[in-house]
């Protein structure tokens, strides 16, 4: 007699439903998921990424995909703030003496981008938020909030967020210059003589009342 009730065959999986493996929900996955979007954003760019490809070169289904992350969106904001780390960044620059804070933000930014791990998802990000007004409102919204803003905010000074402003166009305008233009002498110069000249700014923009 035929079972009227006839089960998925064994390696398939019914309609409706991602199939969920253990490497899909092991620890990696999500690390492993954020991996294949910088690469794919450093490749593709913004436009051209999907969570579909995105999936696929994870290793995973794009279901879960959504779930760690949702939108396409959220993936690439997420994939800034791995360059960035925020929320180590914060505390450490606000650490010790704030007569020396626009130092230690050019210092680190500069070494952010001067870093080929991170440099390439970089460049992706910036060059998607030139072409694509959805990669840069996420760009803005993570060096004003998620950065800059979390930093000025911390220091109890007047219009924060004006400051916060100031010291994001300053420096994401060196990035576009030197890294993705390369226009010269910036694109040649040594990093220290970037910091020397643009930290007396920041710290204005940041600590003066």
């Amino acid at each position: 007699m035929t079972d009227p009730h006839p089960h998925p065959a064994p390696g398939r999986r019914g309609r409706g439903r991602p199939a969920r493996t253990e490497r899909d929900e092991g620890p990696g996955a999500r690390e492993r998921i954020l991996t294949a979007a910088r690469t794919e954003f450093a490749e593709r760019g913004y436009d051209k990424t999907s969570v579909r490809g995105i999936a696929k070169a994870a290793g995973v289904d794009a279901a879960l995909v959504h779930h760690y992350f949702g939108t396409k969106d959220e993936v690439f904001a997420a994939a800034i703030e791995v360059s960035f780390e925020p929320a180590l960044l914060v505390p450490s620059l606000l650490a010790g003496d704030t007569d020396h804070l626009g130092e230690r933000l050019a210092r680190y930014f500069i070494g952010v981008w001067e870093n080929p791990a991170t440099r390439a998802p970089l460049l992706a990000i910036v060059r998607s938020a030139l072409t694509h007004e959805a990669a840069a409102n996420v760009l803005r919204a993570f060096v004003l909030r998620q950065l800059l803003g979390r930093i000025a905010g911390e220091l109890d000074v007047p219009d924060p967020t004006f400051r916060a402003e100031l010291a994001a166009s300053h420096l994401i305008g060196i990035s576009l210059l030197r890294y993705v233009i390369k226009a010269e002498p910036l694109a040649s110069v040594d990093p220290e003589e970037i910091i020397a000249m643009v930290a007396p700014t920041l710290q204005r923009y940041l600590t003066e009342s």
